[in-house]
């Protein structure tokens, strides 16, 4: 198994290394704000922080997702401004044990940059190490990031319509089985699912202590993605195409690379009325 991960005791080495570049990616789907305040509290020392809603997404429309993909001019800015580079290694966390943190790996890779890592268990195994927090923001140091957008990684709503009913392609959802169910929806305005979608949630790929789960284990739950012929016939969503991406990292994890991500997700899907769906299981 490749290693995309970093235990907390191999951060601490790192902390003052230029090499090295680590981003808090903390985030509140219900309070928007809470992210960026809660970094200011205490964070890894030397971390930036980037923003789901404000770096990392486009602001939504009438028809698309909550979280649509960021401008891929302002996405690259960003990363200049935090000073990525490509011969740079960027360690990411967050206070979910990766769960936001892995839209930032998603999309550093989809832009070229295959030295991007999770720190296991993210802020919460950090600070029960007894590692050090610090509340000052660290200074930029601006470089120019050289990549361009790749979309082997990515399918559009228009191709999953198209695929909806081809068994050479599978869906898998990633979010709560009482949302998959359609038995609860906490925050989009229909529940349910896409028709013919599996449910793998993206937190079963964790410990009791959110620390990723063995290997053995990772592969013996994607053990049946043997009948797929082809990886990118795998397609990932959730609710608005962040924390499906975890399926798609602990994916890469056990060798899997060409997984695609719908990145519109359940939120996009539900906004034409045409698109079928599975509601509430009886």
């Amino acid at each position: 198994m490749r290693n995309l991960l970093y235990e907390v005791d191999d951060v601490v080495p790192i902390l003052n290394d230029p090499n090295f570049i680590i981003i808090d990616c903390r985030f509140d789907l219900s309070n928007e704000k809470w992210g960026y305040s809660d970094y200011l509290n205490g964070h890894i020392p030397g971390a930036f922080y980037a923003d789901l809603n404000k770096n990392l997404s486009s602001p939504p429309t009438i028809n698309s997702g909550r979280h649509p993909l960021p401008d891929q001019v302002e996405f690259i800015a960003f990363l200049s401004e935090l000073g990525i580079t490509n011969d740079r290694t960027i360690l990411l966390y967050d206070t979910s044990f990766g769960s936001f943190a892995v839209r930032l790996w998603w999309l550093l890779r989809s832009y070229g940059h295959l030295k991007t890592f999770l720190i296991n268990g993210g802020f919460q195994a950090w600070v029960a190490k007894g590692n050090p927090i610090e509340t000052n923001i660290p200074k930029k140091k601006p470089a120019l990031f050289e990549g361009n957008f790749i979309g082997h990684y990515l399918i559009d709503q228009k191709e999953i319509e198209k695929i909806l009913n081809d068994q050479n392609y599978l869906l898998i959802d990633a979010r709560s089985p009482l949302r998959y169910q359609g038995i609860e929806e906490p925050i989009d305005k229909i529940a349910g699912r896409i028709p013919g979608a599996i449910n793998i949630f993206h937190q079963d790929h964790l410990d009791k202590n959110g620390l990723l789960l063995p290997e053995k284990e990772l592969r013996a739950m994607y053990s049946f993605l043997g009948d797929i012929k082809k990886e990118e016939n795998i397609i990932l969503y959730c609710g608005s195409g962040v924390t499906s991406c975890f399926n798609l990292f602990v994916l890469s994890q056990i060798g899997l690379d060409k997984p695609r991500l719908y990145a519109g997700s359940w939120s996009e899907w539900i906004q034409d009325p045409a698109h079928p769906i599975i509601k509430k299981e009886r």
